[in-house]
């Protein structure tokens, strides 16, 4: 179920949305969510060259696991 929120924009924010969702053809609220989507999701989640990094790095893999095993037997604390 969708849920509806109140934004407060400086006029010059909204005047741009407002241009940029029109240039989209797009109502503006759905390039608000559209854009604060994206947003987030960048920044939870690696793109493919970050996990290519990530995946031939050794060091970092051993220290993921051992944090892992580490986690399950309950042992350290999160922080």
């Amino acid at each position: 179920m969708s849920k509806t929120v109140t934004l407060r924009l400086a006029d010059e924010l909204y005047e741009r949305f407002r241009r940029l969702a029109e240039r989209e053809n797009r109502p503006l609220s759905n390039f608000i969510e559209t854009a604060a989507s994206r947003y987030v999701e960048a920044g939870q989640f690696v793109d493919e060259f970050e996990m290519s990094e990530i995946e031939g790095n050794a060091e970092l893999n051993r220290s993921l696991k051992r944090g892992v095993k580490d986690a399950k037997a309950g042992r350290g604390r999160f922080v």
